[in-house]
């Protein structure tokens, strides 16, 4: 099985308006630029988005926010954006808030196969609303359902053509479980190597669960917010 692609608009050639993808990613480190820059040149609509956060005005998912290709976020932090805010208030935009831990394991819950769980985050709140509660030792819990996508699209450091993939340091976050929970996981790598170039110890993700993979370029690699003083 071929799993090399030549860019971004090759291998998603089949993702269509209304999809459900994950996108892999925390702030701008480690997000799939690639492929978010070709699914605005696709024009592909109606889409809902699943990733940590919006980006920010003009980048990430931020570009696809400002040519309103987005239907629904479903994020556990969306404060950089004010494109995402506008479109929120006034009832452009659909958004389904989460608390970041309950994001994460519903992701997780997704790749293993498990279909839903229990956490005390959220109970008594907006959260809550809908959800079945249950009680465990005298603490009241929700159930949460797991997150699965029509496709995941994930950006690592290194990949080889059987779609085994590394991360350096916190790039690996939320893309390590999303590259699990999609139906088709699209990857984007650095730097696209033979199979005998990766130390299977250092592997992050197998190739099982990776179906497509291409050689990124022209990375920005922009930071959200810098808190560190320039040195003078």
């Amino acid at each position: 099985m071929n799993k090399v692609y030549k860019n971004a608009l090759d291998a998603m050639h089949d993702v269509k308006d209304g999809s459900v993808l994950m996108l892999g990613g925390f702030g701008l480190c480690g997000i799939p630029e690639n492929c978010i820059k070709a699914l605005v040149e696709k024009g592909v609509k109606d889409l809902t988005c699943i990733s940590n956060n919006a980006g920010v005005d003009g980048f990430g998912l931020g570009l696809l926010l400002l040519t309103r290709q987005i239907r629904k976020m479903m994020s556990s932090y969306v404060g950089e954006n004010a494109e995402f805010e506008r479109q929120l208030l006034h009832g452009e935009l659909e958004v389904e808030l989460m608390p970041q831990g309950t994001l994460a394991t519903r992701i997780q819950m997704a790749g293993m196969g498990i279909p839903a769980f229990f956490t005390p985050a959220g109970y008594g709140t907006e959260v809550a609303e809908g959800k079945e509660v249950r009680e465990f030792n005298g603490k009241m819990y929700l159930m949460e359902t797991a997150l699965l996508a029509d496709f995941a699209l994930v950006k690592a450091w290194k990949g080889d053509k059987y779609g085994n993939l590394v991360f350096r340091k916190t790039t690996r976050n939320f893309s390590v479980p999303m590259a699990k929970a999609g139906n088709i996981t699209i990857a984007e790598v650095e730097h696209l190597v033979e199979p005998s170039e990766l130390d299977p110890d250092h592997i992050h993700v197998a190739g099982i669960y990776v179906q497509r993979i291409f050689q990124g370029r022209n990375y920005e690699k922009r930071i959200e917010r810098r808190t560190v003083q320039m040195s003078k």
